[in-house]
């Protein structure tokens, strides 16, 4: 199958903008490849200290044998439900590596945190912030010239993004991501989302709210609602990160264990010690990062991936902009209902065919790059197969040939929508992304007067109040980056959900974020220039009309140039998003950080880094 055009294009627009920055950073990770053990380059003392506490026979591998030391780099922590079962996987990679002459060692955690416990929360303002935490602390983990390869273990929002980050910086590393997969699925997102807005409404307490959220939250694993989280074991997959069909097998599992075994493997078929030596750096690439826009579109993921996949394209010396999203998206048809986007789950998903499914009906149609390096080896189409258990032994088999439940998985030939999932609206407020594939089509359109709050909480305080009653757009300008650090802002989704529900033409209009799981009042998310920055979102009013257009893709405040250019911008007071929960920490990032088009980054791109 021909490759389609409008892909072609844009990945060629990619690479050439690309082209000095990509030749920089592929010049620094031939310049740290070595044709040995990277602990050679210790002084004795210096790897005397490193495996001191190790068995004998791993002292003995590390000080005198010509084989692999690999660092496992884990997010585990005992209050993410995604990232709890890794603390069962470091003695089961130890042990496997050990078993084929090798070596691993804990080489450092990196920290952890659950949107969902801080939804709403003080605590959301550091979490966009954690993930080039993250990065440094993976960065850190890796710096003791002791590895030959690394398995990173993470699975939630900002925790994948951070490690590819940080992991990048040491390209010349064979890498690969080992995920802890889904918990069992529980009760519907659907009920759970009724039930959340039944609470902002007053119509059931809080006893019963906690019940449903703990019938849907109910054990070890990832969230099963398709989100950031689970948006980023899609794109580990898809870029070639993952094994093939990891992404989704059930935590806590023998065939998890089993897949968790061979992902320890590979490190070793692609280390500099070996014959089919395959960096990440190198693997990784223009191509690759089309792939991973082009299934964030096609499976309806997360927004947030906006601003995570040009941040993490940007650490391997790859230039994004969204507008490769928008182009991408106008000839990507919607193959996927999964919530926020419809009624199934992941397990769901993996159930109709999963990745592989996805992967093929987008392959067929010349809509992905197959001409791409995985862990699996050269080729997208190496993912064209489902792992399991025979006789205890992982094995391969070729996947379904089609979707098994058409209602979750579609084909390019009948999907949900011809387009992807997301649209740039563009306009005299500035730029932002929306999510449209949660969308219904007659909200996708609307014009309606302006309602301006500066928290969450104004606006709910409003709702219980009785005082939005009516078609408006809220406007909840200084959430970016550099006023209080882009919290997500799904906190709005129950009382605005319950507005639409009742009939009233409402929308969202921001400079922060929205939750993974946000999609089902039309949000124009991580607007440019941000209030901080002067954005014109900072000089809208109550009563101001604003025109929201997915289809066309406009987002325009409707008043004359004249009357914007006289109007002061608002300077709310901001002195309660600096202290408490670590926020004093914090201020420096808030200071650094760059756009949201930017990725909304501390990092500088490569080339362009300060002295």
């Amino acid at each position: 199958m021909l490759k389609n055009e409008i892909l072609t294009e844009v990945t060629q627009r990619i690479i050439e903008r690309s082209k000095e920055s990509r030749y920089i950073y592929l010049q620094r990770i031939e310049d740290a490849r070595e044709m040995k053990p990277e602990r050679e380059h210790l002084g004795c003392s210096n790897l005397a200290h490193a495996i001191a506490p190790c068995s004998a026979v791993d002292k003995e591998n590390l000080a005198h044998k010509n084989r692999e030391n690999i660092a496992i780099v884990s997010a585990y922590n005992d209050m993410l439900s995604a990232h709890q079962p890794f603390v069962n996987f470091p003695p089961l990679i130890k042990r496997t590596l050990s078993l084929a002459g090798a070596t691993a060692q804990f080489a450092g955690g990196v920290a952890a945190m659950c949107d969902g416990v801080t939804q709403s929360q003080p605590g959301m303002e550091l979490s966009l912030f954690s993930r080039d935490n993250i990065a440094q602390s993976t960065a850190i983990a890796l710096s003791h010239n002791m590895f030959d390869g690394a398995i990173m273990l993470g699975v939630c929002d900002k925790i994948v993004p951070g490690m590819f980050i940080g992991a990048l910086k040491f390209g010349h590393l064979p890498v690969i991501f080992a995920p802890a997969g889904p918990m069992p699925s529980g009760i519907s997102n659907t009920e759970k989302a009724k039930i959340r807005q039944e609470y902002a409404m007053g119509k059931v307490g809080r006893d019963t709210l906690l019940e449903a959220e703990s019938a849907s939250y109910h054990s070890s694993g990832t969230c099963t609602f398709y989100g950031t989280a689970n948006s980023n074991q899609m794109l580990m997959e898809i870029m070639g990160l993952h094994l093939a069909g990891a992404s989704f097998v059930n935590a806590n599992t023998p065939l998890r264990d089993a897949l968790t075994e061979e992902a320890s493997l590979k490190l070793l078929e692609f280390s500099a010690l070996g014959e089919s030596y395959m960096p990440m750096g190198k693997m990784i690439d223009e191509k690759s990062f089309v792939n991973a826009i082009v299934g964030l579109l096609a499976t309806g993921g997360s927004s947030n991936h906006t601003l995570h996949l040009i941040a993490m394209a940007s650490a391997a010396g790859i230039t994004l902009t969204w507008d490769d999203f928008d182009e991408l998206s106008l000839i990507i048809p919607l193959l996927c209902k999964m919530y926020p986007n419809g009624s199934a789950d992941v397990n769901h998903f993996h159930s109709a065919g999963g990745m592989a499914v996805v992967i093929k009906e987008l392959l067929q149609s010349g809509l992905l790059h197959e001409d791409v390096n995985t862990v699996m080896g050269y080729g997208l189409s190496k993912y064209l197969q489902e792992p399991f258990l025979e006789d205890g032994k992982l094995i391969y088999r070729d996947s379904l040939e089609n979707s098994a439940d058409t209602s979750v998985i579609s084909s390019v030939l009948e999907p949900f929508s011809s387009q992807g999932g997301l649209r740039v609206l563009d306009g005299n407020i500035g730029r932002s992304v929306i999510k449209t594939s949660a969308l219904k089509k007659d909200n996708q359109f609307i014009k309606a007067e302006a309602r301006v709050f500066y928290s969450q909480d104004a606006l709910k305080d409003a709702f219980s109040r009785n005082e939005l009653n009516m078609d408006f757009i809220a406007v909840l300008p200084f959430q970016g980056p550099k006023s209080n650090g882009m919290p997500e802002l799904h906190g709005l989704m129950p009382s605005m959900g319950a507005l639409q529900d009742a009939g009233f033409n409402v929308a969202i209009i921001t400079d922060g974020r929205m939750s993974g799981a946000s999609g089902k009042v039309a949000s124009a998310i991580h607007l440019c220039p941000e209030a901080k920055d002067g954005g014109i979102i900072g000089k809208i009013i109550d009563g101001d009309i604003i025109t929201l257009d997915c289809e066309n893709g406009v987002l325009q405040l409707d008043i004359s140039e004249e009357e914007l250019n006289v109007r002061k911008n608002a300077i709310p007071d901001l002195s309660a998003n600096r202290l408490g929960v670590g926020r004093e920490l914090f201020s420096l990032m808030r200071k650094l950080v760059n756009s949201a088009e930017e990725g909304a980054t501390i990092f500088e791109a490569v080339g362009k880094e300060s002295c």
